[in-house]
């Protein structure tokens, strides 16, 4: 397997680059402020105004960013959360200890949160703390067999439409439309014509939201409340 390469994004937190997709998991521009930007601002406290039991579906667990940012998120806000992340391609256990996002947040338990989660069994819920289940799952959006109506939010985490085309595609949004809520969210970095037209087709409405330092625009699409 290829190795991934630390890369220590603008806003001081690390980044990876893929050894298999030749693309960086995070924005090279600040990963920590990019991750809370669009999962926890636009996603995590959108959805918390409404719902204070949160059911989570993360479409790509990576570098396990935005995993950490929420379960640290949760007991802020006193939000359960039920976590559960897809990630067919885990990254290494050297690579997962070379990334500096505990030791930056500053909060009591971080790193331990963080590695919990990476080490954790597959496919087997874990008490993170209080607030935060969390399961992991080794398989890909194709492979994950929801049940309809069952989640309030969905990170849709994969990489770029150019390096994962098949991930972006009116199937796929039309499977994670199924398993969300009525009124239920996804939010995603990109903001691609072909991205927006795909999630249309697959049932949800559009709003496009000012992106973080280095991306105009991101996407929150919504299921409708009175979808059938």
């Amino acid at each position: 397997m290829k190795e991934n390469k630390l890369v220590m994004s603008e806003d001081g937190s690390h980044t990876l680059m893929s050894g298999v997709f030749k693309e960086h998991y995070h924005s090279t521009h600040g990963a920590i402020q990019e991750s809370r930007h669009i999962f926890l601002q636009a996603g995590y406290h959108y959805v918390h105004q409404e719902v204070n039991e949160i059911r989570l579906l993360e479409i790509g667990f990576g570098t396990g960013l935005n995993a950490l940012l929420t379960c640290m998120e949760s007991r802020l806000l006193h939000s359960r959360t039920c976590y559960i992340t897809l990630e067919p391609f885990p990254i290494t256990e050297e690579s997962r200890k070379s990334l500096n996002y505990p030791s930056l947040l500053e909060q009591p338990d971080a790193q331990q949160y963080f590695s919990h989660m990476h080490e954790a069994a597959w496919a087997k819920e874990q008490e993170i703390s209080e607030w935060f289940r969390f399961t992991k799952l080794k398989v890909g959006i194709n492979e994950f067999q929801g049940e309809s109506e069952t989640f309030d939010l969905v990170y849709f985490d994969a990489f770029s439409p150019e390096t994962q085309p098949e991930m972006w595609t009116e199937e796929v949004f039309g499977k994670l439309f199924l398993v969300l809520k009525p009124g239920g969210c996804l939010v995603t970095y990109s903001c691609k014509g072909i991205v927006k037209r795909a999630l249309r087709s697959a049932g949800f409405s559009i709003q496009k939201l000012p992106g973080p330092p280095g991306k105009r625009e991101i996407l929150r699409a919504l299921k409708p409340i009175n979808s059938l």
